[in-house]
């Protein structure tokens, strides 16, 4: 599903045009991207959250070369699916 096919889809089950349904799914993904990136978690529940990850600085290798490089230390976007959501894609819930 693409970004157009959700908008479509939440104006439909909203019953609200393109556009309103456009700008209230950009404003809340631009919401949940500004928290994360703050270093907040966001939690949907029975959706998810998402969150900052901190990943540690590592060795690793270049494909090309096969020569050893270091790569940094980084936070990353990391989502985990609430119960919910597991037992809709499980098929255990109706969705």
């Amino acid at each position: 599903m693409s970004k157009a096919d959700l908008v479509e889809a939440a104006a439909k089950a909203a019953g609200i045009s393109k556009t309103a349904a456009a700008e209230t799914i950009n404003a809340v993904i631009s919401t949940v991207v500004s928290h994360v990136a703050k270093g907040n978690r966001v939690t949907l529940v029975g959706f998810g959250t998402f969150a900052p990850r901190k990943r540690k600085a590592r060795n690793g290798k270049n494909p090309a070369t096969g020569e050893t490089i270091k790569i940094p230390a980084r936070t990353v976007p990391a989502f985990t699916a609430g119960q919910a959501f597991k037992d809709a894609v499980a098929g255990k819930r109706k969705k």
